[in-house]
């Protein structure tokens, strides 16, 4: 195994527990691996405003962000890559929703913007997950080129809604576009190669390294081909049973400092 020089971990269920709390063991060896130059990133669907106060937390102020797995990627307040949508694709979708699923709740994102054309029980739900706030905008003055790059709608209903419109979405032609569910409810739009995946092949070429000497973590199904991609994939104990197919090493629960642990099983930080 190559030395590792790099970490990509995702944040809830990875670094996060469900009680939206970050290990204290890991915030306190955040230095170490500084001191050792090797970057810890963040990857997520979450947007930068979900993503910053975390990275903060952990020390982690001057290291690059992944958000909306891989659309944005910043470092401090700075892009330095992203992946929009094709908005005449996203004009067109806007029109078709309009019409045949009128109860779907639109969310837009565009750089740390969250944009809805009404607050409604999903729109409120999700800003009671997140502590956001949407600008309350009509969404096809939103999708105008002379507007500023989406890199990603949520799109929030009944699972049934969600689901049956999902495969109506996949059987059209949208050749710009990605959707795929990140909840039974939860339709996320994105630019056609946007992916965790992605984001870790252009992570580490930013710091110019090989993808052998890149540590990646995580528990669920959109983690996993970032885990089988790198040198060292690590899948925590409490992932999904099909994602430690995909992992070089299983930790433990997040519960019992998962992440901590992995890093000092294999070395990266000293507890002596």
């Amino acid at each position: 195994m190559s030395k590792i020089r790099l970490i990509i971990s995702d944040i809830d269920g990875t670094i996060l527990t469900s009680n939206h709390q970050v290990d204290e063991q890991l915030i306190e060896v955040m230095p170490e691996l500084e001191k050792a130059n090797i970057p810890f990133v963040l990857a997520s669907a979450r947007s930068p405003l979900g993503m910053q106060p975390i990275a903060h937390k952990l020390g982690l102020h001057d290291n690059p962000i992944a958000c909306y797995n891989g659309a944005l990627v910043l470092e401090g307040d700075r892009t330095i890559i992203q992946h929009p949508v094709d908005k005449a694709e996203i004009q067109e979708l806007l029109g078709y929703l309009s019409t045949d699923y009128p109860s779907v709740s639109v969310n837009i994102y565009s750089g740390k913007d969250w944009i809805t054309n009404k607050l409604d029980k999903w729109s409120q739900l999700e800003g009671s997950i997140t502590g956001e706030s949407p600008i309350i905008k009509e969404l096809q003055d939103t999708v105008s080129d002379s507007e500023p790059p989406i890199h990603k709608l949520l799109l929030i209903d009944e699972p049934e809604v969600i689901q049956d419109l999902h495969q109506k979405l996949l059987s059209m032609d949208f050749t710009q576009t990605a959707f795929y569910l990140s909840k039974d409810n939860y339709l996320e739009v994105t630019a056609k190669h946007v992916s965790k995946e992605h984001a870790l092949i252009e992570v580490a070429k930013y710091y110019d390294l090989p993808l052998e000497e890149v540590m990646t973590i995580g528990d669920n199904f959109n983690d996993s081909p970032m885990l089988a991609l790198a040198g060292l994939g690590i899948a925590m104990g409490n992932a999904i049973e099909e994602l430690k197919k995909y992992a070089d090493y299983v930790t433990d629960d997040i519960a019992d400092n998962g992440v901590y642990n992995a890093l000092e099983k294999f070395g990266y930080i000293n507890t002596k």
